[in-house]
């Protein structure tokens, strides 16, 4: 598995919606409220090999109340 961190920015109001969509879907490991241009930090882990734009697209942006992501992609720890 690896992790991905997703920012989302929401609609005006509605990021609490989001949120609770967010985690009624059991797909992300953890989810925070932030300050800043984005208003929800991500944290979801991917199989290795599967398609990370479709897994977003399928399962995240896909949600009411988003206006934008921004997704980073993690790499070997040392």
């Amino acid at each position: 598995m690896k992790p991905i961190f997703v920012q989302l920015q929401c609609a005006p109001g509605k990021t609490y919606e989001v949120a609770d969509a967010i985690y009624q879907t059991e797909r992300v490991s953890e989810l925070y409220s932030t300050s800043g241009d984005y208003d929800l930090l991500l944290k979801v882990y991917i199989e290795e090999g599967q398609d990370i734009g479709k897994f977003i697209n399928d399962n995240i942006a896909n949600i009411p109340g988003i206006v934008r992501s921004l997704t980073t992609l993690t790499f070997k720890a040392f």
